[in-house]
């Protein structure tokens, strides 16, 4: 044993400071090497090289497996490439299910001293408004000219006073809709009041429709008597469906898309899908869903999550990650696994609201696709349904980080969908009130473990053959009482077992 030592500390002292100096630098240099061979990798394919090698090919031999699930291909490639025939915008879309302006919005106003709505999104909303509502033989009708300049006003007020003044010339549908949004402060009150508007509004379309092919002026009064009697027609279902009356806002809403089908920009559907997931209605949702989950429509939030939580309802109460990782993921779970990434890559600010990771608030007017205003809008109505789904929201909790893994390095090449517009924050923040609101931004993909390992490495062992090459004499001591101090707790274990043994049995195990 001492003979051992001996030879050791005889070996330390006869190195001289080039050994140290060649050997701290070729440190350097491999460990380099791996660095610049990881980054690259990483910058091209998204992920790290001894990471990935260490999950496909270690990982087996030990016994696990991976749990991740693969793509379909055919859906991958199909919807990819239609996807990537249009460019990527920023359009910003009405909210299908915005909330009541005076039963909603004010209330909330009152209670909390908070503005829920921006400038921008009520300047939208004006927009909308004027575009849908009004039409250029206006000033034909007296009640319609003074509606459509009620429309421009800014001021709230003047707008119901407005409302109010063309109500004294005759029964005006549009005027009715602007008391309702704005003046009411309860959805009873405001459902009375479109009951009111659908009953003039009616009567206008009958008139224009017999007329609308007499002139263009007239088609175009049949275009805003048409408006007007859907978005009449579906706020009085969204009444019912916020006074519980869910079947009879289902009916509502399906008799709409039935009697006018092309007017697809105001996405009822999504209307219907929400009132059909409070009734537990799955089947009915699926039918939905088959219609309008298809690669030539464009997508929202609403689709792509309730396809991915029918599919997570039928394995979620079985689910365990645990169980998973030991014998592999079935058909049905790599189904609502590879639904759920398809949902997560459409919209990754989702899965944080619904998980309750960040607070939620009053979704705007208007939102933007793929975006936090869209998140928002989404999980404020449909975070009970994924509750009420036992095991939903666990199993989108394993897995919906897992999306990130598989969307391509740099983000402009997408997956299932066109690349994430970077245009996105900038809109948001436009449309949410960022005074108490913090918006969600794309999650940026962080560097592996390795590469900050090997990163480290590299500029620690350079260091060291700096400082051997200035201070070889100084670096020499530390290098000794290094090794003297790691070698230290083995020698004290050897003269403890030294000690307990019998000299005679020592000497024949070191001679083995």
């Amino acid at each position: 044993m001492f003979g051992t030592e001996s030879s050791l500390s005889m070996f330390l002292n006869t190195l001289t400071p080039k050994f140290y100096v060649a050997l701290t630098g070729t440190s350097s240099l491999i460990s380099g090497l791996i660095l610049i061979f990881e980054w690259w990798y990483f910058r091209k394919y998204g992920t790290s090289f001894i990471e990935q090698v260490s999950v496909s090919h270690l990982r087996p031999l030990l016994g696990g497996v991976d749990s991740s699930a693969p793509t379909n291909p055919t859906t991958s490639n199909g919807e990819a490439d239609s996807s990537r025939q249009s460019v990527s915008e920023c359009k910003v879309w009405r909210n299908p299910l915005n909330l009541f302006r005076g039963a909603e919005y004010n209330r909330y106003t009152w209670v909390t001293g908070r503005e829920p709505l921006t400038y921008y999104d009520m300047n939208l909303s004006a927009q909308d408004h004027q575009t849908f509502f009004t039409c250029d033989s206006d000033h034909l009708r007296p009640a319609d000219a003074i509606m459509q300049k009620a429309w421009r006003e800014r001021n709230p007020q003047a707008r119901i006073s407005a409302a109010h003044e063309a109500l004294e010339l005759e029964d005006c549908a549009t005027a009715f809709i602007l008391l309702a949004e704005e003046e009411s402060t309860t959805i009873m009150e405001a459902e009375r009041l479109f009951k009111q508007a659908l009953k003039a509004g009616e009567s206008c379309y009958r008139r224009s429709h017999q007329l609308q092919h007499h002139s263009t002026q007239y088609e175009a009064q049949h275009r805003r008597d048409t408006n007007v009697l859907v978005y009449i027609k579906r706020r009085l279902a969204m009444c019912s469906r916020k006074l519980g009356r869910t079947r009879e806002a289902a009916k509502m809403m399906r008799d709409l898309m039935k009697e006018f089908p092309l007017l697809s920009m105001f996405n009822i559907h999504e209307n219907l899908l929400e009132s059909l997931l409070e009734l537990q209605n799955y089947a009915d949702v699926q039918a939905v869903l088959a219609k309008y989950d298809d690669i030539s429509l464009p997508k929202s939030a609403t689709i792509c999550y309730t396809a991915a939580l029918l599919k997570a309802r039928a394995v979620s109460d079985k689910f365990s990650p645990e169980a998973a990782s030991r014998r592999g993921l079935s058909t049905a779970e790599m189904n609502a696994v590879e639904a759920i990434h398809r949902a997560v890559e459409f919209n990754p600010h989702v899965p944080k609201y619904l998980l309750e990771m960040k607070s939620l608030i009053l979704p705007p007017e208007h939102i933007l696709k793929r975006g936090d205003s869209e998140a928002i809008a989404y999980a404020f109505f449909h975070l009970q349904h994924w509750k009420r789904v036992e095991g939903a929201l666990n199993l989108l909790h394993c897995t919906w980080e897992g999306t990130f893994r598989m969307i391509p390095y740099p983000l402009e090449k997408g997956h299932l969908f066109y690349p994430y517009p970077i245009c996105t924050e900038t809109a948001d923040r436009e449309l949410l009130p960022t005074v108490f609101h913090e918006v969600s931004v794309y999650p940026k993909k962080e560097l592996p473990f390795f590469i900050l390992f090997t990163a480290g490495l590299c500029s620690f062992t350079a260091m060291l053959a700096l400082l051997t090459h200035q201070f070889p004499e100084l670096m020499g001591v530390f290098a000794k009482a290094f090794l003297s101090t790691l070698f230290a707790p083995l020698n004290f274990i050897m003269e403890k077992v030294e000690s307990f043994l019998p000299s005679s049995l020592w000497h024949q195990l070191t001679r083995i």
